[in-house]
């Protein structure tokens, strides 16, 4: 799969068969949108092409709803290069951008950029300013453009907007089994290995403390999970299970994020880990005392590598 971050260098495409989203999690009803546009670009005899927006339109339009997102740019295109696409087009969005007159999106943007066959929309895209470009528009200048519409249905665009919802919904209450199920794969994040009180250590648990990278990226609800783990640049596959949360049994009140790795003892600090969730465990609690939290501690260890022995 080809990137272009920028409309200046852009190829002229052939056949073009393209689709326009931000595909946010890439989640199973997005990959049923683009099998459906790689079936279509091949039946062409053409390039399949999605076109995704950065930042989320709604961040820009209506900044005071704050939808935190299920990945990050970075994850986006990581997640989009495995189904097989010919092109994804980043496309700065902004204000400027929005106020196109929607004649002048089809003709500059659409026509002049992409030289598209075919767009693959849905019934109820909207565009351009005040968003009164739609579907009809479309397909009545496709006539003098020389392409064609074709609708994504609304059953198929309601199945992904609720997945997306439960999805969001489903990492916020700490479901994570319903969230990858949805998924399609397990939900993942990155992190910066930064110093701690190294409280873990003393417990004879020590932990790898993230700095999240991307504010705008949905952190699950706190609780205890069974992950599994690659520090950036290897390969290799580690399990472990995490923390998030304040750490209400030494009197903590800040959120954190900890990872607990097993037969790990490799200093990682100033490294990213990439952390794949796959099991909820408990919620976070307080206990009385060190020793009942250890308790607890070996037997989240013991149930984590039963689960991720499954």
């Amino acid at each position: 799969m080809k990137v272009y971050r920028s409309l200046q260098q852009l190829p002229v495409f052939t056949n073009a068969v393209l689709t326009i989203g931000t595909f946010d999690g890439v989640h199973l009803g997005h990959q049923h949108i683009i099998r459906q546009l790689l079936q279509e670009a091949v039946h062409t005899g053409g390039e399949s092409v999605l076109i995704s927006f950065y930042p989320h339109p709604r961040k820009v339009l209506r900044p005071q709803e704050q939808i935190p997102q299920l990945t990050t740019l970075d994850e986006r295109i990581e997640l989009l290069k495995k189904q097989g696409l010919d092109n994804l087009v980043v496309v700065q969005f902004n204000m400027e951008f929005s106020q196109q007159l929607p004649e002048n999106y089809i003709r500059d943007f659409l026509v002049d950029r992409f030289h598209p066959a075919l767009i693959i929309i849905g019934y109820d895209h909207k565009f351009g300013k005040n968003r009164q470009g739609d579907y009809q528009l479309l397909e009545k200048m496709g006539e003098q453009y020389n392409y064609k519409v074709k609708e994504i249905p609304q059953q198929v665009l309601n199945e992904i907007a609720v997945s997306s919802t439960k999805i969001r919904s489903a990492l916020a209450m700490g479901e994570i089994e319903k969230a990858n199920q949805l998924l399609g794969y397990a939900y993942f994040f990155k992190g910066y290995v930064i110093e701690g009180n190294k409280l873990g250590r003393k417990l004879g648990y020590p932990t790898a403390n993230l700095q999240m990278q991307d504010p705008d990226k949905l952190v699950p609800a706190n609780g205890v999970y069974a992950v599994e783990a690659q520090i950036e640049g290897e390969t290799r596959l580690l399990r472990g299970m995490m923390n998030i949360g304040t750490k209400p049994t030494v009197g903590g009140t800040n959120r954190s994020v900890e990872v607990n790795l097993f037969d790990f003892d490799e200093d990682i600090y100033n490294r990213h880990l990439k952390v794949y969730v796959k099991y909820h465990l408990r919620n976070e609690k307080k206990f009385d005392g060190l020793e009942q939290l250890i308790g607890q501690l070996h037997l989240d260890k013991e149930q984590s590598i039963a689960l991720l022995n499954k």
